[in-house]
């Protein structure tokens, strides 16, 4: 990616330093658990005590040194700032104004409107601060553990928290929260696969805006689509438990994440992003 000297966006709350950490003894969540944090999280509730604390103290390995640190939040500035501009354009064609919402960087633990924010839920959005919560270990988590390497990787799921932004903005996000709410666990799953296959195919259509203006570079698109695959529930699940349970997949598969993302890449369109009428 050439994101180095391009603006960086000011919608930034650095919380690094100021607690959290290291827990070490906790219970480890496992990437289940995460999925149950994730789901709180979108919910607006707090889950963390049914996964209990996530143990860090193994994962030394995964800390960032500091330049790579400051480089890797240069680039999530400059990511939230490229969103900014493709969803206020987008949002100027409709005649409305795009509110941006605030990322949030982090070390370890911290407190959010949708409850406490775990660096082991991976990054996240909450609805009812409009912010997103990003602890920028989690680009050695996807070197390291998901396979998913490379700039352009770290920002498909920035895209891809953003997306979830631009449907509460839309509306979309509250009312499959409500219809959730009144819904079967089996229905609020599919609900939930729904949500995060458009907020998919929303980071798609902001790729295809970074083609056109230079931020991705050659093979950037492929590190992006294999960061798509890699976070598939039936991938997770696989590598977490050795088998798979389709109807507590909350986020799609493999091949579903990567269909939408491309089909935001290749149409440019937010409109082709209609998860709900497939």
């Amino acid at each position: 990616m050439r994101w180095e000297g391009r603006r960086e966006s000011s919608n930034i709350e650095d919380r690094r330093g100021s607690g959290g950490g290291n827990f070490g003894g906790g219970k480890g969540t496992g990437v289940l658990g995460i999925i149950i944090l994730l789901v709180g999280a979108y919910y607006g509730v707090d889950l963390s005590g049914l996964v209990g604390t996530p143990d860090f103290s193994g994962q030394s390995s995964q800390q960032l040194e500091t330049q790579e640190e400051q480089q890797l939040a240069s680039l999530s500035k400059v990511v939230l700032a490229d969103t900014e501009t493709v969803w206020g354009q987008y949002f100027r064609q409709m005649g409305k104004t795009y509110s941006e919402p605030t990322m949030v960087l982090y070390n370890g633990v911290t407190p959010t409107a949708c409850g406490t924010g775990q660096s082991a839920m991976g990054p996240f959005y909450c609805p009812s601060d409009r912010k997103v919560y990003l602890d920028l270990s989690f680009y050695n988590e996807m070197k390291n553990k998901l396979g998913a390497a490379g700039d352009s990787a770290f920002a498909y799921v920035i895209a891809h928290e953003v997306g979830h932004h631009v449907q509460n903005m839309l509306g979309i996000l509250p009312q499959v929260n409500r219809a959730q709410q009144s819904s079967d666990r089996k229905t609020a799953n599919q609900l939930s696969v729904q949500l995060e296959l458009q907020a998919d195919c929303f980071a798609g259509v902001w790729a295809s805006q970074a083609v056109k203006s230079g931020l991705f570079e050659r093979g950037d698109e492929e590190k992006a689509f294999n960061a798509a695959e890699a976070v598939g529930d039936d991938r997770l699940q696989k590598r977490s438990q050795g088998y798979v349970v389709p109807d507590s997949f909350t986020h799609g598969t493999s091949a579903q994440r990567l269909e939408w993302f491309r089909k935001g890449l290749q149409s440019a369109n937010p409109s082709v992003c209609n998860t709900f009428n497939q």
